[in-house]
């Protein structure tokens, strides 16, 4: 394990942060990324500056990993951001633009940057970091919802496409975690007094649901067990919530999802 060589985008903090350390204890080799890239690395890993937004910085830090160690075996993209509780047409289409280039286009980007160094080296695995609003809609965070739809998308066709040369593509598919990521939320920048309080009523019912959300380590150890899998699977759900609603969009009529979902986000 200790010639496992792996990337994790977006590995200052949460999810990222935990999944990095966890890969590190279990003897890979890690490189953790951010936009500054220029923190203290945490004990058993390194970092490595990385915007997924931009093609040169994408091929700028897979090249110094590969001039580091000559070959990457795991990539986790994790990277991304969300707009605070909003309608989706509060958001303007540069913001829209711009949470698929992170969300969405970022993973592209990372995959197309890796495939052919795992294509060389005859096998790899690619994890990303989704969410249970890939499979479920989120009301008032139509835009974050979209990018995890499509991540389950992309990841499903590309794992047929890669299998022939020993790579595997799946997506890790969290609740409610205990992040800064709720304290960075971008706020919408086309505000409509329209939404105003149903937009504030979420809020509040998802900062409940927070206070009981998973612990980072949970989609870590979930990372973990998809990355070190003989017969690695497609989606894997993080933690118990996450796995009961995979079940309940599986098995339960469509009407009956939905007016649950409703009256537990309190929507009239």
């Amino acid at each position: 394990m200790k010639n496992k060589i792996a990337l994790v985008t977006g590995a200052s903090s949460g999810i990222g942060a935990a999944t990095a350390q966890r890969l590190a204890q279990a003897g890979y080799t890690v490189y953790g990324t951010s936009r500054r890239g220029d923190q203290a690395a945490a004990p058993g890993h390194a970092m490595l500056a990385l915007d997924v937004t931009s093609d040169a910085s994408v091929a700028a830090a897979v090249a110094e990993l590969m001039r580091r160690d000559g070959r990457i075996d795991l990539l986790v993209n994790n990277a991304g951001f969300g707009v605070a509780p909003a309608g989706a047409e509060e958001s303007s289409m540069a913001q829209a633009q711009a949470i698929f280039d992170t969300n969405f286009f970022g993973v592209v980007r990372m995959t197309q940057a890796v495939l052919p160094h795992m294509r060389a080296q005859g096998g790899g695995r690619i994890l990303n970091i989704g969410s249970v609003v890939g499979f479920l809609p989120m009301p008032y965070g139509a835009l974050y919802s979209a990018t995890k739809h499509a991540i389950e998308g992309y990841t499903e066709s590309l794992d047929h496409e890669v299998r022939g040369w020993g790579i595997r593509a799946s997506v890790i598919e969290p609740a409610y975690t205990k992040t800064t990521f709720e304290a960075n939320l971008l706020a919408p920048d086309t505000p409509l007094s329209a939404y105003r309080q149903v937009s504030a009523a979420v809020t509040r019912r998802l900062q409940a649901l927070m206070a009981a959300a998973d612990d980072p380590g949970v989609v870590a150890d979930t990372v973990l067990a998809a990355a070190q899998a003989s017969q690695p699977k497609l989606r894997y759900t993080a933690g118990p919530l996450a796995a009961r609603l995979r079940l309940m969009r599986r098995f339960l009529p469509a009407a009956l999802l939905d007016a649950g979902l409703r009256k537990d986000l309190r929507l009239a």
